[in-house]
């Protein structure tokens, strides 16, 4: 994750700004007339001034606290994944010879949903344990499981092996409803102070961070240290808004959380198989821009445009076509991409949407039967091109026009890449260049311009030079990420006057 760290335990929110909750009883303190000194009368006329009682965490902590929990780990790594950094003195003279695995302690937190012993946390906490120790507030330290994980989200459902009778739990809230500037109150185990209490705001909905393509994070001005991850981040209902996760590497006050509701959506398959299993369409998504809306004659701001339909997917089948705009799912208006991809992979696997769709300027709606999301697209990796081969072709006048300088693609370069054959690869932008501004990049490859397929740097060469003067022109445009397959873009390039 770039910049970004996680640890293994709850979040604790700072305290800043509660001297402001006064307001909510409508009682404001006032600073101006402090009382009069023991023994002194008040003045004739003057008003005796009002004790305005901050309102009470307390009550709230007092409800929940005795359902979150300390998650003790105990994993095996190998020698070579092992991120300590210790020095085996041995290795001095015998050298690393082959990996040993290594015992390795983490701490964290997490909270019981279900008088069963079911406790939710962070997959980065319990991953590769072979011994979990769950210790209770009043004391209690008992062993647990896990029933399911799910990398993708980093959340993990665990469960005790004998739970009590009365066992304590807590409600997972509805984290839909949470609005920017919410009060907040996490409870957690940071750098081993156990039942830590804090409390902030919600600083920000739907924050995509660059883990998965599944982000959808609540921010929180909650500071997340080791021992935090996996623990709760409450309303001030006393219900579960979020579960703790990650910060910003050295920033304070920039902490996320996995939203309460799709923990909610993933619970019946981690607690049934271990697992989360995804719906899919089969179609690879780009927001829509307002030059692309512009371009593909769509008058709405928000969608995803569909830049490659997969031979025989459920997309395929049910007719959807690259350039197609996807507004809504389900009648529901899809603002984004990543929104689309996460709303279609917690469908389950057979169900049906219905896609609402602008192509060529009509709207039209597509039922589309899910399948099961195949698992080797969930892979991350950098967005990084093919390093071009050959000498560039160095067209002038496109070069000073337009900011762009491309080659005909190498067909080895092609076959190594998994890139297409034909086509004509950017080798340079210049920074503030109408192709810069249309986001194009060295390492992409050219493969259609204005609806013409693009075999060579001669044929996009030629299509740029006779294209008008403001008119908009369409690339399609595809680019090798590593440990994934090739992805298609769409760019509007605006050709300047």
């Amino acid at each position: 994750m770039n910049g970004l760290r996680r640890f293994l335990a709850p979040v604790a929110v700072l305290a800043s700004g509660l001297l402001a909750l006064p307001l909510l009883h409508g009682v404001p303190a006032r600073a101006d007339t402090p009382p009069p000194p023991p023994g002194q009368a008040t003045a004739p006329g003057q008003a005796t001034p009002q004790a305005a009682a901050l309102p009470s965490l307390a009550p709230l902590v007092d409800s929940v606290k005795a359902a979150v929990v300390n998650v003790d780990v105990t994993s095996r790594v190998e020698r070579g994944d092992d991120s300590s950094g210790g020095d085996d003195p041995f290795e001095q003279f015998f050298g690393r010879g082959r990996q040993r695995p290594q015992v390795r302690q983490g701490a964290g937190s997490g909270f019981v949903i279900d008088p069963r012993g079911y406790i939710l946390t962070n997959n980065h906490v319990v991953e590769g344990a072979f011994n979990i120790r769950v210790r209770f507030d009043d004391g209690r330290a008992l062993e647990a499981e896990v029933l399911g994980t799910d990398p993708l989200t980093d959340v993990a459902l665990i469960k005790l092996k004998a739970a009590p009778p009365n066992l304590p739990f807590i409600k997972l809230g509805d984290s839909d409803a949470m609005r920017v500037g919410d009060w907040v109150v996490a409870i957690g185990n940071p750098f081993g102070l156990a039942s830590s209490v804090s409390a902030g705001i919600l600083s920000a909905k739907a924050r995509e961070i660059g883990a998965t393509q599944y982000d959808d994070f609540l921010q929180t001005d909650a500071a997340i240290n080791p021992g935090n991850s996996g623990g709760p981040l409450f309303n001030l209902r006393g219900e579960v808004i979020g579960i703790n996760t990650a910060i910003v590497s050295g920033g304070a006050g920039i902490g996320f959380a996995v939203p309460s509701n799709l923990a909610k959506a993933l619970i019946p398959q981690l607690e049934k198989s271990g697992s989360v299993t995804r719906g899919y369409i089969g179609v690879k998504l780009q927001n829509l821009t307002p030059e692309l809306a512009k371009a593909l004659n769509v008058s709405q701001d928000h969608g995803a445009v569909i830049n490659e339909v997969t031979k025989n997917s459920p997309g395929d089948k049910a007719g959807l076509k690259a350039d197609d705009v996807v507004i809504s799912l389900d009648g529901k208006k899809v603002d984004s991409s990543s929104a689309l991809s996460r709303q279609v992979a917690l469908r389950a696997p057979n169900s049906s949407v219905t896609l609402g769709v602008v192509r060529n300027g009509k709207s039209q709606d597509f039922k589309v039967t899910l399948t099961s999301r195949p698992g080797d697209l969930d892979k991350v990796g950098d967005a990084r091109g093919p390093t071009p081969g050959g000498k560039s072709q160095r067209d002038e006048t496109n070069r000073q026009r337009i900011g762009l300088t491309i080659q005909s693609i190498d067909p080895r370069t092609a076959e190594a890449n998994g890139l297409p054959s034909k086509g004509a690869v950017i080798t340079e932008v210049q920074p503030g260049s109408p192709a810069d501004a249309a986001e194009l990049a060295p390492g992409m490859v050219v493969t259609e311009a204005a609806g013409k397929k693009i075999a060579s740097a001669d044929d996009l060469s030629r299509l740029l030079k006779d294209a008008k003067p403001g008119s908009t022109i369409l690339l399609r445009v595809s680019i090798r990420l590593p440990g994934r397959e090739e992805n298609t873009l769409l760019r509007a390039l605006t050709i300047p006057g």
